[in-house]
C-alpha cells in the first residue's frame, strides 16, 4: 500500500479533525485505506427512473424525475414540516420534511426540475414521499447515465454529525480522484487474472464503490472474495507446513498385541468402510514422526469413540499412554464406562479424573498415571491441571473441542516431552465444509459419513398444541413396548426463572397424565447438584423412570440404547444444530426411535425452516450447511470469538465455490514454490508478508 493510503484521514476533503474523530471513534476509521477497504452493505438501483403514475406504498424506495411544482410549510410546534409537490407527465406526488425545514426552503427551488429518490409511504391514501434524497437536473447529470449508488455502514452519531451515507459517498469519491492505480500494487499473480477472469486490484476496488452496472459489480466483488479467501488458505495451509516442519512427534511404528487382540476378539461389530478409512488416516499420521493434528467429525452415534479407542491402542503397543478429556462430568463418565467394557480382559488400567475424584483415591491414580501404571486416562478438564503428570503421553483426544478454550488446550501440549503428544479433536457437531475449512484449515480433517449397520433412521414429526392428546397417546404406546421417552425443555439463560417454570409446569402436567405407581418420571436441570442430576440419569439408565424430563443438559449425556422417543418442548426456541444434537439421544439402539418436534401455531418463516429441516433429514452436515445460510458464521457454535471468521466481503454462507477454489490455488502455489520465490509469485509474497504478521496467535495449537 503505498503512502497516499497511508495519510490520516482528516486531510482527505470535507473531513477535518472533528469528522476524523467520528469516524475513528465510531468505525475505526484511521486512514485513506482503512476507509478505502470499507465495502459497501448494498447498493441503491438507480439506473432506472419510475412514473408517477405507476407507484404505490409497497413499492419500497424509487428514483422519480419530474419539477417541483409547489412548496410550504404546514403545522406548527414539533408538527411543523415542509411539503412539495413533485409533478411528472403522469402526475403528482407529495414530498415531506420534518427537519431542516428553514434550509431546505432555502436551498429548493420551486419550478425547477430534480431527480428525486426515497421511499413511498402511504398515508390516509395519500402517496408521499418522506424525507427524498434530491438532485438538481443539470447538463452533467442529464448525460450521466443511472447508477448503483453504495451504502455504507453507519451509525446515529455519524449520521447527526452529517456523515451519513451520501456524505461518505462524496468522500470516497474525493479518495478516487486522489488515487492512482499504483496506490494499490496488485497482489495477485496475472496468470490467476486471466485463469479466473479477475479484474484488477485497483478496478475491483473502484467498481466495488462505483459499479456502472451489475456485471461490473459482480466481477469486482467477486476478485475481492477470492483475495481474501486466498490469503486466508494460504496462511492456514502455512502454518501447517511449519507445522510439520517445526514439530516433531513421536513414532508409532508398530500396531501391536492390543490393537489385534482387540480388533479380532473384542470388536463388538465390524468396522464401516468409513471408520476403516478414518483409522488407516490416523496410522498414517502416527508413523510419520510428525505431530498428528486431526480433526474427526462424525454424527451422533457414526462410531467416533471406537475409533478413538483403537487410536489409543497404537499409542499403547508403542510404549505410551493416551487421555481423552470430555467437556462434562457425564460425557466423560460415559466414555469411561464405553471404554473400560470395550477393553474389559486386555490387561489395561482405564481411570477416570474429574473434579469429584479427590483424597487418597485422587493421590494413588496420579502416582500410578506418573509410574506410567495408567495406560488410558479419561476425564474432564481435571486432566489439565499443574498436578498431573503423565509419564510418557503420546496421544491426547478431545471430545467436542469447541468448548474448551485455546489456553487449556495448550496445556495439554505441555503435558509430555521431549514432543507435545499427537492429537486427535472429536467433534459430533458436524461443520460445515466451508466453515470447517475456514475454522480447522491448518488441521487435517477425517469425517465418518456412515452409520453402524443396523441402525434405523429417527422418524421426526412437527407437531403443535392442536396434537398435543395424540403424542401422549403415542408416549404411551412406547412405555407400553418396554421403551423409554425423553421430554426436553429450553433453557435460555437470560430467562432462567421463566424456563424452569415451563419445566416444572410440564413435568407436573406429565405427571398427572403419566400417574405413579404405573409411570415413573425422572427430571434433570442444569441447577440441580451434580449428585442429584447423576442419581437421576442412573435411574433412567436402569430403567427404574420411563419418562426423562430435561433442559438441554441431557445434549451430551447418557447413552440409553432403550430410550426411542424425544419430545422438544417449544422447538423455536432451539437452534438448528442443537435439535439434531438432541434427536441423537434416541435411535442408538436397534428399534425405530421418533424425534416429535412441538410448536406454537405462530411460527416465523427462520422457525419454519429450521423444523422442515430437521423432519426433512438427519443427515447432520446437510443440516449444518443450513444451519449455516441461516445463522451466519459467527453464530455457530463456538465460533463467535473466531477472528478468522471476521470477513470484509467474503460470506461463508454464499461464497463456498470461491473458497473452494481459493484453497485448490493456494495448495497448487505452495507446491509448486513453497517459499514464493518464483517472479511471478513476488505479488504474493509481498502482500502475505504484511497479511501474516497480523494473524498471529496459537496458530500451532488446534
Amino acid at each position: 500500500m503505498q503512502h497516499t493510503l497511508k495519510n490520516p484521514i482528516e486531510y482527505l476533503k470535507g473531513v477535518g479533525p472533528k469528522r476524523a474523530e467520528m469516524l475513528q471513534k465510531e468505525l475505526g476509521i484511521f486512514t485513506f485505506g482503512d476507509l478505502l477497504f470499507q465495502y459497501p452493505t448494498r447498493y441503491i438501483d438507480k439506473t432506472q427512473f419510475h412514473r408517477i403514475v405507476d407507484l404505490h406504498p409497497d413499492i419500497g424506495s424509487v428514483q422519480i424525475k419530474g419539477v417541483l411544482r409547489r412548496l410550504t410549510v404546514a403545522g406548527t410546534g414539533r408538527k411543523r414540516r415542509l411539503v412539495g409537490k413533485l409533478r411528472d407527465d403522469s402526475g403528482a406526488l407529495d414530498l415531506v420534511w420534518f427537519t431542516g425545514v428553514q434550509w431546505l426552503e432555502k436551498k429548493l427551488e420551486v419550478g425547477k426540475e430534480y431527480v428525486v429518490y426515497g421511499r413511498v409511504n402511504a398515508f390516509k391514501n395519500i402517496l408521499s414521499i418522506p424525507h427524498p434524497e434530491m438532485e438538481a437536473v443539470n447538463a452533467q447529470n442529464q448525460q450521466r447515465r443511472g447508477v448503483f449508488d453504495p451504502v455504507y455502514p453507519s451509525t446515529e452519531k455519524l449520521n447527526a454529525k452529517g456523515l451519513d451515507s451520501k456524505a461518505r459517498r462524496r468522500m470516497m469519491k474525493s479518495l478516487f480522484e486522489k488515487m492512482q492505480p499504483g496506490d494499490v500494487p496488485e497482489n495477485l499473480p496475472a496468470y490467476f487474472l486471466e485463469k479466473l477472469k479477475l479484474p484488477q486490484r485497483y478496478e475491483a476496488l473502484l467498481r466495488v464503490h462505483f459499479p456502472r452496472n451489475q456485471e461490473e459489480l459482480k466481477a469486482a466483488r467477486n476478485r475481492l472474495k477470492f483475495e481474501e479467501l486466498f490469503f486466508l488458505q494460504l496462511h492456514l495451509l502455512q502454518l501447517k507446513n511449519k507445522r510439520q516442519k517445526a514439530i516433531k512427534g513421536f513414532t508409532f511404528e508398530q500396531v501391536g498385541a492390543y490393537f489385534h487382540q482387540f480388533y479380532e476378539d473384542k470388536l463388538p461389530f465390524e468396522l464401516t468402510g468409513a471408520q476403516k478409512r478414518v483409522l488407516k488416516e490416523i496410522r498414517r499420521d502416527l508413523g510419520r514422526g510428525v505431530q498428528m493434528n486431526r480433526l474427526l467429525q462424525g454424527d451422533v452415534g457414526s462410531g467416533k469413540t471406537i475409533v478413538g479407542l483403537m487410536s489409543m491402542l497404537i499409542a499403547i503397543d508403542n510404549g505410551f499412554q493416551a487421555c481423552l478429556m470430555a467437556p462434562t462430568e457425564i460425557l466423560a463418565q460415559q466414555h469411561y464406562q464405553s471404554i473400560s467394557d470395550y477393553v474389559e480382559g486386555l490387561d489395561l488400567q482405564v481411570a477416570f479424573l474429574s473434579g469429584s475424584v479427590k483424597g487418597r483415591a485422587r493421590r494413588e491414580l496420579l502416582e500410578d498415571l506418573a509410574e506410567g501404571r495408567i495406560h488410558i486416562l479419561i476425564g474432564t478438564h481435571a486432566l489439565i491441571e499443574e498436578p498431573v503428570v503423565f509419564q510418557n503421553l503420546g496421544l491426547a483426544i478431545t471430545d467436542e473441542q469447541h468448548r474448551f478454550g485455546v489456553k487449556q488446550r495448550a496445556k495439554l501440549w505441555k503435558k509430555s516431552s521431549p514432543y507435545p503428544p499427537h492429537v486427535l479433536v472429536m467433534t459430533a457437531t458436524p461443520i460445515p465444509r466451508t466453515l470447517a475449512m475456514t475454522l480447522y484449515g491448518d488441521l487435517d480433517v477425517s469425517v465418518i459419513d456412515e452409520l453402524p449397520p443396523g441402525r434405523k433412521e429417527i422418524k421426526t414429526i412437527h407437531q403443535t398444541e392442536h396434537h398435543r392428546l395424540k403424542v401422549m397417546g403415542f408416549m404411551k404406546q412406547e412405555i407400553a413396548k418396554g421403551r423409554q421417552v425423553y421430554v426436553v425443555y429450553p433453557l435460555i439463560e437470560e430467562s432462567e426463572k421463566l424456563d424452569l417454570k415451563n419445566l416444572q409446569e410440564g413435568y407436573e402436567a406429565l405427571s398427572r397424565e403419566f400417574p405413579p405407581p404405573e409411570y415413573q418420571i425422572s427430571i434433570v436441570h442444569g441447577r440441580m447438584k451434580p449428585d442429584d442430576k447423576d442419581f437421576e440419569m442412573q435411574r433412567f439408565l436402569r430403567n427404574e423412570t420411563q419418562i426423562m424430563v430435561a433442559t438441554t443438559v441431557i445434549e451430551v449425556g447418557v447413552n440409553v440404547p432403550n430410550a426411542t422417543m424425544m419430545v422438544i418442548e417449544n422447538t423455536e426456541r432451539f437452534g438448528l444444530s442443537q435439535l439434531h444434537q438432541l434427536r441423537g439421544r434416541v435411535g442408538r439402539g436397534g428399534d425405530q426411535s421418533y424425534c416429535i418436534l412441538m410448536s406454537s401455531f405462530k411460527l416465523s418463516n427462520e422457525s419454519k425452516e429450521r423444523i422442515q429441516t430437521m423432519v426433512r433429514t438427519n443427515n447432520g452436515f446437510d443440516i449444518s450447511e443450513a444451519d449455516l445460510k441461516l445463522r451466519g458464521p459467527g453464530n455457530l457454535q463456538g465460533t463467535e470469538q473466531s477472528g478468522m471468521l471476521q470477513f470484509r466481503i467474503a460470506d461463508l454462507a454464499k461464497d463456498g465455490r470461491i473458497l473452494q477454489t481459493a484453497r485448490e490455488l493456494a495448495m497448487r502455489v505452495l507446491e509448486d514454490d513453497p517459499s514464493l520465490e518464483r517472479p511471478h509469485h513476488h505479488p504474493i509474497r509481498w502482500y502475505y508478508d504484511k497479511y501474516s504478521k497480523k494473524r498471529k496467535g496459537w496458530s500451532y495449537i488446534s
